[in-house]
């Protein structure tokens, strides 16, 4: 259904079954997949391509142009799969021609009220990004990730996918996959070895891991002694192999 209050573009292009409530604003480059839920007052504008199944709360503004203060008016995307949600005043902007011009959200995930997605934002699947978090331009964040209230990250760091940022941490450097952290700045306290457990993660992939973990964050050795130590483990474990191959070509730093 589309409320006759709602404005709708002749340049958008809207799919099977979309609901969209009134005073919402469609703009002319917008695709829109089916079954998605725009409820009253949401913007979405700019080049935006919407998957399936997503639902916009009120005030959500999608796609609009970033707040670089280098962009000037070039024409950038915003890309977003299949059933995110997006509730009260969630902000989410297009790239930049500085980057691949593009802003890119995946599947199933949750940003809660008031969270912010910068410009040229890389998300992976099945995220959950809770009140007032803000990404800055250019992070690049996994799959499974979690972002407490209040959080934020810096412009270009990359957070590993299954790791756990706390309610107000402050991310200045990379974050490797499993990790959880928390403070200002954040620091590492231990594996997100209970969210793991939930993926059905194998115990002795676990065990695995959290070894990994110590011979980085537990033994005082460098990058480079840390990475020598678990080769062979990684060599034959794909999830310890992913954390090393995140902490070795981390280009801030991984938080330590």
């Amino acid at each position: 259904m589309i409320h006759p209050q709602a404005i709708i573009e002749p340049g958008a292009k809207l799919g099977n079954n979309v609901s969209i409530g009134p005073f919402s604003y469609i703009g002319n480059d917008v695709t829109i997949g089916d079954n998605c839920v725009i409820h009253s007052h949401v913007v979405i504008k700019g080049e935006s391509h919407i998957g399936d199944g997503n639902v916009f709360f009120q005030f959500a503004s999608i796609g609009e142009d970033c707040q670089d203060k280098k962009y000037a008016g070039e024409p950038t995307r915003l890309q977003i799969g299949d059933r995110n949600v997006f509730r009260e005043g969630c902000t989410v902007h297009r790239g930049t021609v500085q980057d691949n011009a593009i802003t890119i959200i995946g599947d199933d995930n949750l940003f809660m009220a008031g969270a912010h997605v910068a410009h040229d934002v890389i998300i992976g699947n099945n995220g959950i990004f809770a009140n007032h978090c803000n990404l800055a331009g250019h992070c690049k964040i996994g799959d499974w990730v979690i972002f407490g209230g209040m959080s934020g990250a810096h412009q270009f760091t990359q957070v590993g996918s299954h790791s756990f940022v706390g309610g107000g941490g402050i991310v200045l450097r990379d974050i490797p996959p499993y990790v959880m952290v928390s403070g200002h700045p954040a620091k590492p306290f231990g594996l997100n070895s209970e969210g793991l457990k939930r993926r059905g993660f194998d115990k002795d992939v676990i065990l695995k891991v959290k070894r990994a973990y110590k011979e980085v964050y537990r033994k005082g050795q460098t990058i480079a002694e840390a990475s020598a130590a678990l080769a062979e483990v990684a060599s034959e474990t794909p999830e310890v192999k992913t954390f090393v191959d995140f902490i070795e070509n981390s280009q801030r730093g991984i938080v330590r």
